[in-house]
């Protein structure tokens, strides 16, 4: 992969062969993403796939044709329609999947919903060789209440994802995980043990994940480099690197060997998340 960067913007040059790379951003907001450059920055990134996360919109029908119909891409969404500017999960893919799930065991009859469903948070593309989801997780920080469902969303993506293992599945999963999961992934772990985002329960659903087969790209090729995806926007974090690495690429056992790259993408502005991307040789 080739990369540039062009007013404070890093583009991405795809490399030829059987390799696809995925960037994950959560960019905050789409609409004012699109006033910062986005399409310009999608166009020129020649990714495979990008998925996208708190897109706050409720009707993708009113963005512009640029976030819509972008050149070469498909998109997909799923958005949450009853609170207005909040969560929703976009994908742009080059290669149409053969299905688009954002419906997660949901029972009209029961009047069961599943909370993966709930709240514009999970896309997944299921392209026949591999799954690939794209996710926001929950946000545990303003209180007991969303801590507790947060870990009950983690807990049924788990087990979601395992019934697709036991199918023999190979999967993908990347977004905004909401939870750094060693002290390498944050500049200040010890003042924050007891605030969501790295609180040992938290961390703890991560080791289930690893239990479970799955594997973190960025540790898995970079063990003891620190990088970082997030800075809170009020202390202007980002100036000093006071950050967490909380966006992440997950694989599947059988995907760990074909991970070539993964990588932060620190130097792209216009949120307080950095993309982050992954290229695999399938």
């Amino acid at each position: 992969m080739i990369r540039q960067v062009v007013g404070g913007f890093l583009f991405l040059y795809a490399t030829i062969g059987p390799m696809k790379t995925f960037i994950s951003w959560n960019v905050n907001g789409i609409r004012a993403a699109e006033k910062k450059g986005f399409p310009k920055w999608l166009a020129e990134s020649k990714a495979d796939v990008v998925g996208l996360q708190e897109v706050k919109i409720d009707d993708e029908t009113k963005l512009s044709a640029a976030l819509t119909h972008p050149d070469g891409y498909t998109a997909y969404w799923d958005l949450e329609k009853e609170k207005k500017g909040y969560s929703g999960v976009g994908v742009y893919t080059k290669e149409k999947p053969k299905k688009f799930t954002k419906d997660f065991g949901d029972n009209p009859r029961s009047g069961y919903s599943s909370i993966l469903t709930r709240e514009g948070r999970m896309i997944e593309l299921d392209f026949g060789d591999f799954i690939y989801q794209n996710i926001y997780f929950p946000n545990g920080g303003s209180g007991e209440e969303r801590l507790n469902y947060k870990l009950k969303f983690y807990d049924e993506f788990l087990e979601y994802n395992k019934s697709l293992l036991k199918k023999g599945k190979n999967i993908i999963f990347g977004g905004d995980v909401n939870t750094a999961h060693f002290p390498i992934d944050l500049a200040r772990p010890k003042e924050n043990e007891q605030k969501s985002g790295f609180m040992p329960i938290e961390r703890a659903w991560l080791d289930k994940f690893v239990a479970a087969g799955f594997t973190d790209s960025f540790r898995l090729l970079h063990p003891e480099k620190v990088g970082y995806s997030w800075w809170d926007q009020k202390t202007h974090a980002r100036d000093r690197n006071v950050g967490w690495r909380i966006d992440q690429f997950w694989v599947s056992e059988k995907l760990k060997n074909k991970v070539k790259k993964a990588f932060i993408l620190g130097e792209v502005l216009g949120s307080d998340h950095a993309p982050v991307g992954l290229t695999l040789d399938i």
